[in-house]
C-alpha cells in the first residue's frame, strides 16, 4: 500500500504484516519510543511499570497478533491486535469484540498515515472474522490519536473505562461493524 505524497515518501510502499520472533526486540522499542512523550520528565514507579508492558511484546503473544508496519525493511510502527477481546485483560471487552491496544508509530515517521492504516488493519480482520464491534482504550494524553479513532467512527464506551491510577482515567472507544 502507498503511503501519502511527500518528498520523504515519493515511490515507497509500506507493508503490514504479523511480527517475526526474530524482531520483537526491535518492535518493544519501537513501541517505547511512540509512547515515550506522554511519561513525566520524573515518572512514578507506575509509569515505568507501564513502559516495561509497553516493551514486553512476547507477553501479550499468544492471545493476540502484533501486526507491524514496515517501510524499506524498518519497523515504523506495531499494533497489538486481539480477535477475541475477552482476552485483554484490561476490561471486560465481549469474546464477540476484537480489540486492540498499544498502537505506535515511531516518532520520526509520524503524520504519514500509518496509524490509520494499521487501525483500519485491525478493523478489516475484525469484520473478517464477522466480530460485532472494535473496541480500544486511549486516554486524554493521546488527542491525535483520538482525533483520528473519532474520525474512523469510534465512539465513546464508557462502560468499559477504568483507573489505573485515582486521577488517570482509560477511556473505552468502540466501533460497531
Amino acid at each position: 500500500m502507498a503511503l501519502p505524497s511527500s518528498p520523504q515518501w515519493e515511490g515507497r510502499s509500506m507493508t503490514l504484516r504479523e511480527a517475526r520472533p526474530d524482531e520483537l526486540d526491535t518492535v518493544g522499542q519501537v513501541m517505547v519510543a511512540a509512547y515515550q512523550e506522554y511519561m513525566p520528565p520524573d515518572p512514578s514507579h507506575g509509569w515505568l511499570a507501564y513502559r516495561e508492558e509497553v516493551r514486553d511484546v512476547r507477553r501479550r503473544l499468544g492471545v493476540s497478533t502484533l501486526i507491524v508496519a514496515e517501510i524499506d525493511a524498518r519497523l515504523v510502527g506495531a499494533v497489538t491486535y486481539y480477535p477475541d477481546g475477552s482476552r485483554e485483560t484490561n476490561a471486560a471487552w465481549p469474546p464477540s469484540w476484537a480489540v486492540f491496544r498499544l498502537l505506535a508509530v515511531h516518532p520520526d515517521t509520524r503524520g504519514r498515515g500509518i496509524g490509520r492504516l494499521l487501525t483500519e488493519e485491525c478493523i478489516r480482520r475484525a469484520r473478517a472474522a464477522r466480530c460485532d464491534a472494535v473496541g480500544l482504550h486511549t486516554t486524554h494524553l493521546m488527542m491525535v490519536a483520538r482525533a483520528m479513532y473519532e474520525r474512523i467512527g469510534f465512539v465513546r464506551f464508557p462502560e468499559l473505562d477504568f483507573f489505573p491510577a485515582p486521577q488517570f482515567k482509560v477511556m473505552a472507544y468502540r466501533l460497531m461493524l
